[in-house]
């Protein structure tokens, strides 16, 4: 399947949404994200989400020679199984937001980090008990839980701690953080190329129902801002939510940083394929270029 092949979904002067089926494509060059994971909490797989998918966190960046990879929940287990198949050794670099279970459930089975050959650098903050992200995923792969230790990983594993307000230099590639949620520790992720970004920000706090700083500093001017649309119903407030995001505040934060495109993910897990259809076309109705994240998407930021 060549490019020219297949449908767009929509072009605009910032990015190219295709349809699921690019899964397999590589796009060469440049700098483009796919998603593997859109759901949040916990994994929907279904009938009735076959066309948004059921997977949770996991999106990959190809930018200036990098590939980066951000959450591992169970999209990075599909990931794997795509990158298990290039005949080359497999080198990336996978930033976690923080470790609640949505993020981290797919690292054991995790392919690629079972073969010898490939190198995987691994960066995250310590959680709220102190543990690093090595800890927290070396304890998630431990007896009961788990069959299988993280030592029988055969990749090379490097751990790196990091902080809010962490600047990681990769070539041309720079990628800043900041703190999001004080509740969760969640970090948020710019990648800057040549001038272009992309923004990575999920598990965010709004629960005042106002515009984060930390948010909009990290967004300003953003080719594209990935940005957490789960449980958008107002009301979800009601039960005490912390880390949550309805999708007008993330309007508001798009159109207050200046960003060129809003794509919504981590949906609610009670969130169909047709309630989420209606909620992408009553939120194009405030922010056209704005829309929900598929399982599959491919984006191309330039």
């Amino acid at each position: 399947m060549t490019e020219s092949e297949i449908a767009p979904l929509k072009e605009n002067k910032s990015a190219v949404v295709f349809d699921k089926e690019t899964r397999d494509l590589e796009v060469p060059g440049g700098f483009t994200a796919r998603f593997w994971g859109v759901r949040g909490s916990v994994p929907t797989p279904g009938a009735d989400t076959l066309k948004y998918g059921g997977n949770t966190s996991c999106v990959e960046v190809l930018v200036g020679g990098q590939r980066l990879i951000f959450d591992g929940g169970t999209g990075l287990r599909s990931l794997g199984k795509h990158l298990a198949r290039q005949p080359s050794d497999v080198e990336a670099r996978i930033f976690f937001t923080h470790t609640h279970w949505d993020r981290i459930q797919g690292f054991p089975f995790f392919l690629p980090a079972f073969k010898t050959g490939n190198s995987f650098h691994i960066y995250g903050a310590p959680a709220h008990n102190g543990a690093s992200i090595k800890q927290s995923l070396t304890e998630q792969m431990l007896r009961p839980n788990f069959f299988t230790p993280l030592q029988q990983m055969q990749a090379q594993l490097v751990f790196h701690n990091i902080n809010a307000g962490s600047v990681i230099p990769l070539a041309e590639v720079v990628i800043e953080t900041i703190g999001l949620n004080h509740c969760t520790g969640a970090l948020g992720y710019r990648v800057s190329w040549q001038g272009h970004s992309l923004v990575y920000a999920t598990d965010t706090d709004h629960s005042q129902h106002r515009v984060d700083p930390n948010l909009m500093y990290l967004a300003a001017g953003a080719d594209v801002l990935i940005l957490d649309g789960t449980y958008a119903d107002p009301d979800y407030y009601g039960h005490g939510a912390q880390g949550v995001v309805p999708w007008e505040v993330g309007v508001e934060t798009a159109k207050s940083a200046n960003v060129k495109e809003l794509i919504l993910f981590h949906h609610d897990p009670r969130h169909d394929d047709d309630c989420l259809d209606q909620l992408e076309l009553k939120i194009q109705g405030h922010f056209p270029n704005a829309y929900l994240a598929r399982e599959g998407m491919v984006l191309k930021v330039v």
